[in-house]
């Protein structure tokens, strides 16, 4: 018998073609030659001169990388700095920045559990979260979509420490979790509160503080929030907000932090100029969630079914992962960029187009978009208008 260890793959390839749901590498360009509704680039910010300069300069000053982890040469005064800023503009006692948002989910949750406590996690969590659990050695419970009296009686078959956890918005429908009602529920069975805030940060709350500042939760002693720098503010890294305490124990305790090298300079200090931008400028955050419900109310119009946006996620639901894929490609050919989701990544199994607002749009942009998804939708996708 030859030696073959990965014939298995191509057994794995032909299923994935059969259901649709084959991924490709697609590299772009530093030009823009496409309306990027695709991006998490909600605020405009990746390319404003002012947060490119910052990074550029951080990258002269301290070099192209951290150069180890952050407890040996990878925390520099610029890590500091943005910790201290990210955690005073959020309205928490303390930050910890990290590589990625994932790294700190996977952080957040593995360092703040264990054997013998309770993870409860929504079922349409996103995947950093997913594995957050999976690698935290702690009993997981995964309840139905928003639905915080699941998480109570959850919690309440619990004798020990224990979590909930959930996304402030969640990625694929663009919709806000009942975070209040969550916060009560965890006060009442003593257990603390995690929000990944990857899609509020920079889009809700007063001048984009997030979903917690926005709910009068940030900064509570049950509360922790996550991050990551590569939506809003434009360049890329995590964070982990909470109290001072919970923030200690990370840096003792938290794997994804301990042995990976720092974030790159130039990441820190693009992060850092985008958050002094957006304090200066807060009218930002508006200016998105004004976008997505401008976005929402013409797809819908036009006869598409679509969720109502809470942030700045739009989702276009599609009638098939392969209708998706044309749909998707045939909006990149007419020059309009757009996120198409299939499963895994939604759990619902229901592909859609997914388009991201950006505060920076003008009118004349918006319009191009919507009559750009709405000529190439599929027929079964359009609803017939009475």
């Amino acid at each position: 018998m030859p030696f073959a260890p990965f014939d298995w793959i191509d057994d794995e390839a032909r299923r994935r073609a059969a259901a649709g749901l084959v991924r490709a590498l697609r590299p772009r360009s530093a030009e823009a030659g496409l309306l990027d509704l695709a991006s998490n680039d909600y605020l405009g910010l990746t390319r404003h001169p002012e947060v490119t300069v910052a990074a550029a300069g951080a990258a002269h000053r301290w070099g192209a990388g951290a150069t180890g982890s952050r407890l040996v040469t990878g925390s520099t005064a610029l890590h500091a700095e943005l910790e201290r800023e990210l955690a005073d503009f959020c309205g928490f006692e303390a930050a910890l920045v990290l590589s990625s948002g994932y790294a700190a989910n996977l952080a957040a949750l593995t360092a703040l559990t264990g054997r013998g406590s309770l993870i409860v996690s929504d079922a349409g969590n996103h995947a950093s979260i997913v594995d957050g659990c999976r690698l935290s050695r702690a009993e997981t419970a995964v309840v139905p979509h928003a639905d915080p009296d699941a998480v109570a009686k959850a919690l309440r078959s619990h004798d020990g420490r224990a979590l909930a956890v959930t996304d402030s918005v969640f990625s694929v429908d663009g919709d806000a979790a009942p975070l209040s009602a969550l916060a009560e529920v965890c006060r009442t069975a003593n257990a603390a509160l995690v929000v990944d805030d990857a899609h509020g940060l920079g889009v809700l709350g007063d001048g984009g503080r997030g979903a917690l500042a926005a709910a009068g939760l940030a900064g509570g002693p049950g509360t922790v929030a996550t991050l990551t720098l590569s939506k809003s503010l434009g360049s890329q890294g995590g964070a982990v907000l909470g109290p001072a305490r919970v923030i200690d124990h990370l840096v003792n305790t938290a794997r994804t932090f301990i042995f990976d090298t720092g974030l790159a300079p130039a990441a820190a200090g693009g992060a850092l100029g985008a958050l002094r931008l957006l304090r200066r400028e807060p009218e930002r955050a508006a200016s998105a969630r004004e976008v997505a419900t401008a976005l929402y109310g013409r797809l819908t119009a036009a006869g598409l079914t679509a969720v109502r946006p809470d942030a700045a996620v739009v989702s276009v639901r599609a009638p098939s992962a392969d209708a998706a894929v044309r749909w998707a490609a045939d909006c990149r050919a007419a020059g309009v960029a757009v996120g198409c989701f299939r499963p895994p990544s939604v759990p619902d199994g229901i592909s859609r187009l997914r388009l991201t607002a950006r505060a920076d749009l003008t009118e004349e942009q918006i319009g191009t978009a919507v009559s750009t998804v709405v000529a190439t939708a599929p027929r079964e996708a359009l609803v017939p208008l009475s």
